[in-house]
């Protein structure tokens, strides 16, 4: 088997992913069968940290959309993460793969708080760490968080797992005349406004040269051949 291209990634799954074919909720199926896509990865001897966004249960932007404070609204979308990060960590140690959910939001019963040293020293034990609870503050992303986490526990790429496979200069769902982009810079991002991320998200990449890898995560055997050096998808970078 060829090298990894990288020791230490971090993941982004988007919240619609976990719920399959459902148009809500946690398809426990489907959380079965990342698990084993991010297995494959763990067993290469690949740093792996997750984070996940919430939007198959709630979306705190749109909840403020109709009638609820922002604040409020960002806050059950952090504890949906959470919920959506337990049933993948369920899914994980079902394969005997040793995971740790940390959150931003003190939840002690199911999970350890998030603290960064500990989140070091659990990837450093080779365990898959799940952060959760965004960035613990109301309006940022998890697109921010997952930038925010992959600089502090010092992950050479973030990986974002969505539904379609990179980014376009339109809604490749809307247009059938979307053109993929194989390789864009950050500033592009921003100039053209391609709502791949937030932008408050590509700007702390940016600021740290973190390069994201935007994919589809539902082809099979995608996560391990981009490890391996495979350009799927579309990687933003300087």
């Amino acid at each position: 088997m060829s090298q990894p291209a990288y020791s230490r990634v971090l993941l982004k799954l988007s919240g619609e992913v976990l719920a399959g074919d459902q148009s809500y909720g946690i398809d426990p199926s489907k959380a079965s069968e990342l698990a084993n896509e991010i297995k494959t990865v763990h067993q290469m001897g690949i740093g792996i940290a997750l984070v996940i966004g919430a939007g198959n249960i709630f979306r705190g932007i749109k909840a403020a959309s109709k009638g609820m404070e922002r604040v409020t609204g960002d806050y059950l979308g952090m504890l949906a993460t959470i919920m959506n990060a337990i049933s993948i960590q369920d899914a994980l140690e079902k394969l005997n793969v040793q995971t740790r959910t940390l959150s931003a939001i003190t939840v002690s019963q199911i999970s350890e708080p998030y603290i960064r040293r500990r989140a070091l020293r659990h990837l450093e034990k080779n365990r898959v760490v799940i952060v959760a609870g965004g960035t613990g503050n109301p309006y940022f992303t998890t697109d921010t968080a997952a930038a925010l986490r992959a600089t502090e526990l010092k992950a050479e790429v973030l990986l974002k797992g969505t539904k379609v496979n990179g980014v376009f200069d339109k809604d490749p769902e809307l247009h059938s005349d979307a053109k993929q982009f194989n390789k864009i810079n950050y500033s592009d991002v921003i100039g053209k406004n391609l709502r791949v991320m937030d932008m408050t998200a590509i700007t702390l990449c940016k600021e740290n040269t973190l390069p994201i890898r935007v994919f589809d995560v539902n082809g099979k055997g995608n996560l391990k051949n981009i490890l391996l050096g495979q350009d799927i998808g579309t990687l933003i970078s300087k």
